[in-house]
Formats: C-alpha cells, sequence, structure tokens
C-alpha cells in the first residue's frame, strides 16, 4: 500500500479478517520509533490510546475524570503521573488547551459489582483501578495495560468508527464489563443533557448522549457488542432529585429487568459469569443516529479478529509515518516519528460509512464524493500543521478538509467558515478566521479539488463578518478599538494575515477588486504598531492608544490573546520587511529579538495563563503565536542567528519523555513545528509557498512526496559541535537564499547542507533575496 492509498483506507475500512501484508523495511522501522507517550505527562495533553490516521474514534484510557475548573491537565483523559484508570472511553482531543469528550466510557470489573467511580486514594471504593507503568505498552493502533485491582488485562485497538477491546479476565471470579454514560472530560453536573442506553433483543447494546460542554447540544450515538452472551444485566440512572419521572416502566422496581433506559445520569453493567478468559467488546460510534452505529460497526468490525485489526491498524500507522525516511540517532527518530505521528491525529473523521455527518446547524447532512472531517483547532494549526499535510498526505486529503470547511460554511446559522469546531459544531474559541489561510495555503499550491468560486466567496464572507469579534469595527477602521472589543491587538494582527490570504487567492483568480481591498487590509497591522515603545499595541476607537500600557500584562483583560506585548509584536508573518522598516531597520529588530530571548523572567508571572509555558526570556514556544519567531532573524540578514535559536528551543522544549513537550500540542501544531524544524525549514507565511531555511536536526530525511518523487535533505558533518550551517546546495547548485518553494520540494531533488561549528556571516546575508514580504513585492 503507498502513501496515496491512505486515505481510501481509512474511510473505506477493510474487514478485520484482512490482516497486514507485510511491511518495508522503512515502513517497520518508522512505526517501531514512535513512542505515543511522549507528551502525555508535563503539559503536551496527548493520549496514548488506539486510533487510525485522522480516525474518528481515539479509544484511549483516562486516568481521573476532572471538573471544568480543576481540569485543565486532564484535558486527553490521561495523565502520565496518575497510578489509576477510571476506564476506557471512545473520543479524545490531542494536545488541546481546553477539552470535552470522553464519550462511552467503558470500564471491565470483577466480583461485587460497584457502579460509581469511587475515589483514587480509596482501592476499592469504586470501579476505579489502580494499575502499573510496567504493564502498559503503546503503539501507534494498540493500547494495553494490566488493571491491578481486578487483574485484568485490557487491550484496545482501532478502525476509523469502530473501538475494539480485548479484556481477558482471571479465572474463578465474576466477570463484568461498566458502561458509563456519565462521565466526560472537564465534567460538571448537568453537563448530559439526555443519554440512553438499550438491549436490543439480538444483544445489541446501543445509545446516544448529548451534552452541553463546549461545544453545546452535542450529540453522539453508539452501537455495542460483546463476543460472549451477557449472562445479567442492569441498567440504572443515578440522577438524585429529579423533579418528574412520569409514570413507572416494568423495569422501575428491578433494574436487571430494563431493557431501555433513558436519562441524564446512565451507568450499565453487564455481566459474564466466570468467564476464565477473553471477553471481546466493540463499540462503533456515529454522528447520526444507532442505526448508523450498528451499520459502521458491520461494516468496519464486522468478525471478532482483535489480533488482525491491531494488524491492519499497523499497516495503516506504517503506512502514513514512512511519508518521511528519518535516519539519525535512536533518540532523534523517536522524537521525530513520534511529532510526525501527532500531526495524523487531527483534524479528524467525522461521517458515517454511508457519507452522513451532523454539521454546525446539528442536522444531518450527506457528503457526496468527499470525506467530511472536524476537530479544527485552526488558531494553531493553520501555521503549521496543515501546511504539513500538503507535503506528506495525498492532496485528496486537503481536499477533503477544504470541501469539509466549505461545507460547514453553507450550513452555518451564520454563514462563515468555522473557527474551532469539533463533532461538526462550532465552539467559538480563539481569535481569527483561520479557515481562510488553510483554504488559501491549499489553494495556492494548486491543490483545487473543490468550487475555487465558493471558496473566495466563502473567505470573504468570513472576513467580513461585522458581528464576530469587532470586524465591523476593524472594517470601518482598520483595526480593532479596545474600547469596543476585548484582545483587540491580537485581532488586528491576525485578522490582517488572514486578509492578506485573501487577497493572494483573489489575485490569481483575477479578481482585481477582492485583492485590492484585502491587500490594503493586509498592512492594518501598521495601525497596532507604537513607535514610541516598538510594540504591537491596541487603540481605542478615538486612535490614542490605551493606557496605562505594561508590555508584561496577558490574560483577560489585556491587548492580547493568550500573551503580552512581547510574545505578539512580531505578528507579520506577511510583511516582515515592513516590521523591519517599522523598528527603524534590521539592527533594530535583531537587537529587540535578543531582548526577547535573553531576558530574565520569572515563569510566575504567567502562572494565571494556563497556555503560556516553554519560556526562553519572554519566547514562549508553548503556545503558537511565537512559532515563527526564530525565523526573523533571517528575514534580517543573520540566518545564523536563526540556527542558534532554533538549537535552543530544540534543546529546552522537547524530549523522548512523557513530558517530551514544552506546552500543549494543540492538536499537532507543537510536533508539526518540531517535523518542519528538524527537516531545516518552516512554513513562516501559508500561502506565500515558501519556507524559510533555519538548519537541519537530522542527518539525512526523504520526503516521500505524495506525487510519488523524493524530496531529500542531508547534513553533511551535523554533530553537537557543528550546529551552524557552512554552506547550502538544491540539486548540486549553490544556494544563496533563505529560504525554499514548495515548487522546489515538490519537484524532489536534494537539499544539501554542509554543517560547521562557527556560523558563517556571509551566507544568505543579501537584502534582496529574503523571504516574501509586502513590502518589498
Amino acid at each position: 500500500m503507498n502513501v496515496l492509498g491512505l486515505l481510501g483506507c481509512l474511510v473505506a475500512a477493510p474487514t478485520l479478517a484482512q490482516a497486514a501484508t507485510g511491511l518495508t523495511a522503512a515502513q517497520q522501522q518508522a512505526f517501531d520509533a514512535v513512542d505515543p507517550f511522549i507528551g502525555s505527562g508535563g503539559e503536551g495533553h496527548t493520549f496514548p490510546g488506539a486510533t487510525l490516521p485522522f480516525g474518528m474514534v481515539q479509544l484511549s484510557p483516562d486516568t481521573q475524570i476532572k471538573s471544568r475548573k480543576d481540569g485543565y491537565g486532564w484535558a486527553a483523559g490521561y495523565r502520565y503521573s496518575d497510578n489509576t484508570i477510571v476506564g476506557f472511553s471512545h473520543t479524545h482531543f490531542s494536545g488541546s488547551g481546553h477539552s470535552d469528550l470522553g464519550d462511552f466510557l467503558i470500564m471491565p470489573t470483577t466480583g461485587e459489582v460497584k457502579l460509581e467511580r469511587g475515589e483514587i486514594d480509596k482501592p476499592g471504593s469504586g470501579f476505579t483501578s489502580r494499575f502499573d507503568h510496567a504493564t502498559e505498552t503503546a503503539k501507534p493502533g494498540y493500547y494495553a495495560v494490566t488493571l491491578a485491582d481486578s487483574g485484568v488485562r485490557a487491550e484496545l485497538t482501532a478502525t476509523a468508527r469502530v473501538g475494539l477491546h480485548r479484556y481477558t479476565f482471571p479465572k474463578g471470579k465474576p466477570a463484568h464489563v461498566i458502561l458509563d454514560m456519565r462521565t466526560s472530560m472537564y465534567d460538571y453536573p448537568g453537563k448530559v443533557l439526555w443519554s440512553r442506553v438499550r438491549v436490543r433483543p439480538d444483544g445489541t447494546v446501543t445509545g446516544f448522549r448529548e451534552t452541553r460542554g463546549w461545544a453545546p447540544g452535542r450529540q453522539l450515538y453508539f452501537a455495542m457488542h460483546f463476543s460472549k452472551p451477557i449472562t445479567g444485566q442492569s441498567l440504572n440512572d443515578t440522577e438524585k432529585d429529579v423533579i418528574y419521572k412520569g409514570f413507572a416502566t416494568p423495569g422501575d422496581k428491578d433494574p436487571t429487568k430494563r431493557a431501555q433506559i433513558e436519562g441524564r445520569q446512565l451507568v450499565g453493567n453487564f455481566d459474564f459469569g466466570d468467564a476464565g478468559g477473553q471477553v471481546l467488546v466493540k463499540m462503533a460510534i456515529s454522528p447520526v443516529s444507532e442505526d448508523n452505529a450498528i451499520a459502521n460497526l458491520e461494516a468496519e468490525a464486522p468478525a471478532w479478529d482483535f489480533d488482525g485489526a491491531r494488524e491492519a491498524a499497523k499497516e495503516k500507522w506504517a503506512t502514513a509515518l514512512a511519508a518521511v525516511e528519518a535516519k539519525g540517532s535512536q533518540t532523534q527518530r523517536t522524537q521525530f516519528y513520534t511529532a510526525l505521528y501527532h500531526t495524523f491525529l487531527g483534524p479528524t473523521l467525522f461521517m458515517d460509512v454511508d457519507g452522513r455527518y451532523r454539521g454546525p446547524d446539528n442536522a444531518v447532512h450527506q457528503a457526496k464524493g468527499w470525506t467530511n472531517y472536524s476537530t479544527f483547532s485552526l488558531w494553531d494549526t493553520y501555521r503549521a500543521l496543515h501546511p504539513l499535510l500538503t507535503l506528506v498526505q495525498p492532496p485528496e486529503h486537503t481536499n477533503d478538509i477544504v470541501n469539509s470547511l466549505l461545507a460547514s460554511r453553507r450550513e452555518s446559522p451564520y454563514g462563515i467558515l468555522p473557527v474551532w469546531a469539533f463533532n461538526g459544531l462550532e465552539t467559538w474559541c480563539m481569535i481569527g478566521y483561520h479557515a481562510v489561510p488553510v483554504i488559501a495555503d491549499a489553494y495556492m499550491k494548486g491543490i483545487r479539488g473543490y468550487d475555487t468560486k465558493e471558496a473566495l466567496d466563502a473567505m470573504v464572507a468570513s472576513a467580513d463578518y461585522g458581528p464576530y469579534d469587532g470586524i465591523a469595527q476593524y472594517r470601518e477602521l482598520g483595526y480593532v478599538p479596545i474600547d469596543e472589543e476585548g484582545e483587540a491587538a491580537s485581532k488586528t494582527l491576525e485578522y490582517a494575515f488572514d486578509d492578506w490570504t485573501i487577497s493572494q487567492v483573489a489575485k490569481d483568480m483575477g479578481d482585481a477588486k477582492i485583492a485590492g481591498e484585502f491587500d490594503k487590509r493586509a498592512g492594518n497591522w501598521k495601525h497596532a504598531f507604537d513607535p514610541s515603545t516598538g510594540f504591537m499595541r491596541a487603540r481605542k476607537r478615538d486612535g490614542a492608544f490605551r493606557e496605562p500600557f505594561d508590555p508584561t500584562a496577558s490574560g483577560y483583560g489585556t491587548d492580547y490573546t493568550e500573551g503580552n506585548a512581547w510574545q505578539y509584536s512580531w505578528y507579520v508573518p506577511q510583511d516582515v520587511a515592513g516590521l523591519i522598516q517599522a523598528h527603524g531597520g534590521a539592527d533594530k529588530l535583531l537587537g529587540k529579538l535578543d531582548e526577547a530571548f535573553d531576558a530574565k523572567v520569572d515563569p510566575k508571572i504567567f502562572e494565571h495563563m494556563e497556555d503560556i509555558t516553554g519560556l526562553i526570556g519572554w519566547y514562549a514556544h508553548g503556545n503558537e503565536p511565537g512559532h515563527h519567531v526564530s525565523y526573523l532573524y533571517a528575514y534580517a540578514g543573520q540566518p545564523w542567528r536563526t540556527q542558534q535559536r532554533l538549537k535552543q528551543i530544540m534543546d529546552t522544549q522537547y524530549k523522548d519523555a512523557p513530558d517530551g513537550l514544552a506546552g500543549n500540542d494543540d492538536l499537532g501544531q507543537m510536533s508539526a513545528w518540531y517535523v518542519f524544524s528538524t527537516l531545516g525549514f518552516y512554513p513562516v507565511t501559508p500561502g506565500s509557498n515558501q519556507y524559510v531555511i533555519g538548519r537541519p536536526f537530522l542527518p539525512k530525511a526523504t520526503l516521500n512526496l505524495p506525487n510519488g518523487k523524493r524530496f531529500t535533505v542531508v547534513a553533511d558533518a551535523l554533530d553537537a559541535k557543528h550546529t551552524y550551517i557552512g554552506k547550502v546546495t538544491l540539486d548540486g547548485k549553490p544556494l544563496d537564499r533563505a529560504y525554499i518553494t514548495h515548487e522546489e520540494i515538490m519537484a524532489g531533488g536534494e537539499l544539501h547542507f554542509t554543517m560547521q561549528a562557527q556560523p558563517n556571516k556571509e551566507w544568505a546575508t543579501d537584502l534582496t533575496k529574503l523571504p516574501y514580504s509586502m513590502s518589498a513585492n
């Protein structure tokens, strides 16, 4: 199977009997290098469980269930520092800074049935169990652990829409499987609006729940089969003080007689006698209905073949990961391939096998000729994740992403593209209209398997939607006024970049009117720049900058989103030459950059900001607005300083350990930065078709491009003492500029670095050969 076949396998999943047919050495090596535990400790917020590339099911252990107030560290359900497991739920975010999901938690138990989780510091008080990391195994598509309190060995794998469990029970004890419909990530009383569980005559268990979490009114359905007959069951509603219960049902006096139950706090127990062996469980999910969940289950997992499913998942992961052949030490390969693995965890499939899905209007829609995706953390992922996917996934995948965004706009009650969406629903989280640069980057790279006119219309509609986050004032004044809209400096800067990407697409389409309007809007960043302080600041409606001004202040009520003036004042990726000019020249900008990186900053200043982590001076690698900053030295004619800062970031912000990510992976953005920067280049300005050269961190890496060509990056003499670029060639010819183009990569060939111990202060210093900038064009 080649890389181009990955998407088809995900959507039209093979049956479990179709096991892996054998992997190439490169595929096997890439697969073996991944460590899913990286990022599951510290503030990485990743999960170690079983899923497929971009799969709809993410079946993973939840170590604690925390309230919204206390749940930040458990945004992915699992935290490596814990020693308990509550159960295994079927939906998770990877690396989010906010959370929800954790749908349909299952837990195998033995002995006396306990329907509550219990207390983690009181073993046996509920169905929560202790565990030891020594019994854990995690590989792409597979997870296993031994539950110490019950002695059950739990194994998990997945297809695109089905989670498969294999539980090996000890002999001599009654075996049970708990289904908890009450728990969620970021839990709180009343979060479950309604739910249902029913046992059908053939033993199929189906149900649904609707929650009012991050995405309000979210509906999800399931269908579940057991490999052994149920010997007993109990369906319970644990909600207290129900105002009105209606009339009694036949099962009200005896929960074991219930075949169906509805309510807001449901928990079920299924008995299997003295199993003394294995009980397999397979659960499919659906955004549409219980019947569709059954159809998903029958299509993707018709047989009881856990090992076949595990091998099929391994093949899909090995195929996806082999998009890059990376050489280097074991540590380097582990970090690289784990980062690449994390970039394939979102956006996620959100569509049943019949093509139906649920949209932002919470209605059911039909996809025809394309695959629907959701989980769009766009404020994070437009920067590097989506540009990376254009290199390591077939163009059909990016076309599906764009078609999903356009469909969401058509179905939106507000007529705009997604902001931060999951399970099809809008959360209105973060700022900007960053679906726009995702579409623009795809379009400018020639990936156009969608209605391009509709795409431009959708981009303009989103940029012109006045009621959203101060856009009406932005269109009127050229900036967002802080006395009318919070975080106004950040919004002005991010809107200006998004506007620039619209101008590029409109220009290519020959629409001079739209191109001219948005090219002008792209310059609105200048309204935020204060030459007296050298910082980006928020203005009031009367044009004056808001006073008093503290460049170190961050958080709600300030001029900035998840940052402060030191972190946001570099955000002009479309016009770095203009930013240099505004500062009074390259030397002034370089001095300001050094001041940011070299400052002595007490981390306690950000204790109130969960997302500000990974500090190097004021630079915060754990949050996305600064991800391009180390590359700005190259724009100012000192690329060796970019090389220096990149090593500093790599040495301090990433490692091959559970706490190996300095901040939230944010649906793959932190990992995408690592993949690009390790290869030696980075997309500072998505939509420009340029990648700014940093420095390589692997001796050799080859991109197996989706067009069938190979692009190889070689670094001679790369070691701990030779950390600077001496010279660069592209296909054997000297390269004297600090960027390469998308077209050059897609043509295949070799980018060759010769590394040395001292900076080469002559390479790529010609200011007439800088990467793209508005002011220079």
